[in-house]
């Protein structure tokens, strides 16, 4: 061989752009990435923004779930720990968005509605350095209210959003009946009779935004060493676009014929 094509030889090997890097503890290919966006690019087609609730204008309009997870959202810290009952507040908590540190609890698995109420007892009693908040429908809350005087004689200092919308909502959607529709009950009554010395704030009745704020600045505030239970009254058809979605097919799964053995 010349010494021209030994040049050309030695060039042609030690191109880069075909050269395969064998290390110890990897292998390089030039360009054996090859740049390919489609997955990108199908994301992109489909992704929804998340939607925030319009600002009310009018004074005094009912309360709506997505402006109380609005103000929820805002008192989240790395020193509180949020609680999703089962239910609905499983999909509308899972579009809060934890800052570092910040707590979250649910579960899914067995669908025990009134879980919440006993898992934020424990938990409070476990992590003191933390307010936890939690989100509870009345249904799930009349299964396991014998918990709140625990809390009060442990002196815990939780607050826990009672969502009074009348029913089952989730069962609702799965599985419409009159048998859905609850007794509703006077729950602030029931806490201050079950209080009596302990050290416990509640507010009856929550019905629009200027409500809301006035006592989450006073849960936050004046009481922020206090149990705090605060009843939000809601319309018992808002309900997520989730839980919609997932009653749907669960309604269909349930009714289906009997699969023989």
């Amino acid at each position: 061989m010349g010494l021209e094509a030994a040049v050309e030889a030695a060039a042609e090997f030690l191109n880069k752009d075909k050269t395969i890097i064998v290390q110890p503890d990897r292998v390089s290919i030039t360009n054996g990435l090859k740049h390919d966006d489609t997955a990108y690019e199908n994301y992109h087609r489909i992704f929804v923004p998340v939607g925030h609730p319009l600002k009310t204008v009018e004074p005094k309009q009912p309360l709506r779930v997505d402006v109380l997870l609005q103000y929820i959202q805002n008192m989240l810290s790395s020193e509180t720990t949020i609680f999703a009952e089962a239910g609905d507040s499983w999909f509308n908590c899972q579009k809060l968005k934890l800052p570092t540190g910040c707590g979250y609890e649910f579960q899914m698995q067995h669908g025990s509605i009134g879980w919440s109420v006993g898992a934020t007892l424990g938990y409070a009693q476990a992590v003191p350095e933390k307010r936890e908040i939690a989100c509870i429908s009345d249904g799930s809350f009349q299964v396991t209210a014998q918990d709140v005087p625990a809390m009060l004689r442990c002196g815990q200092k939780s607050i826990t959003f009672l969502i009074n919308n009348g029913g089952y909502t989730i069962e609702v959607e799965t599985h419409d009946r009159p048998y859905r529709v609850i007794k509703n009950w006077n729950y602030t009554g029931l806490v201050e009779a079950i209080h009596t010395k302990g050290k416990c704030w509640d507010c009856q009745g929550v019905c629009c935004e200027e409500e809301l704020i006035r006592v989450i600045e006073r849960a936050t505030g004046a009481m922020k060493d206090c149990l705090c239970f605060i009843e939000v009254i809601v319309h018992k058809d808002d309900t997520s676009k989730e839980l919609l979605e997932w009653g749907c097919r669960a309604a269909a799964t349930n009714g289906r014929p009997p699969y023989p053995q």
